[in-house]
């Protein structure tokens, strides 16, 4: 099992993850917020800090309305593969359809970070790869972690967020 690149070491005792939440069809608000509760009632995870919702441009893909987005800090008791899982379950729950890439949905939850882990499968990438360069994503996080050091670039979250035009991310909504 040693020479298999993907067993992945993880702290199942409690391991810190960080997700971005997405959503632009329906009632954006009452969906992030259910899937908050959802994850919140979740065994194996624990909310440790959720950030404010930001409306934001949606970013490449068709026409679409603007997004709500957000993150949060999770502990977890979860290997990486099974906390992608329970979010892709809870997507499905809130009526996600997989349609186009980057297209409009109901329900986007992301695994941004898991402790100082680098992981690349066929299914998952963590870091995940665009996270660094969409504000969306790491201004929430800022708000909630500004010190967590990304793994690829050694640099903070905060850093990392003065690098991008942060113009079509406007706070929408404290938490």
């Amino acid at each position: 099992m040693e020479n298999d690149k993907t067993f992945i070491k993880y702290n199942t005792a409690g391991s810190r993850s960080a997700i971005a939440f997405g959503s632009n069809i329906g009632e954006s608000l009452a969906i992030l917020e259910g899937a908050i509760k959802t994850l919140e009632k979740t065994l194996g995870i624990t909310i440790k800090a959720k950030s404010s919702w930001y409306r934001t441009a949606p970013v490449g893909g068709p026409s679409q309305p603007d997004y709500l987005n957000g993150a949060a800090i999770l502990e977890v008791q979860l290997s990486p593969q099974k906390l992608l899982d329970t979010l892709l379950n809870i997507e499905q729950e809130f009526g996600r359809v997989r349609q186009k890439h980057w297209g409009p949905r109901t329900l986007d939850l992301d695994i941004l970070l898991f402790d100082d882990l680098i992981l690349e499968t066929p299914d998952l990438q963590i870091p995940h790869p665009r996270m660094t360069q969409r504000a969306f994503v790491l201004v929430p996080l800022a708000e909630i972690a500004p010190d967590w050091i990304e793994p690829v670039s050694r640099e903070p979250i905060s850093q990392l967020l003065q690098k991008l035009d942060c113009s079509n991310v406007s706070l929408s909504i404290n938490l």
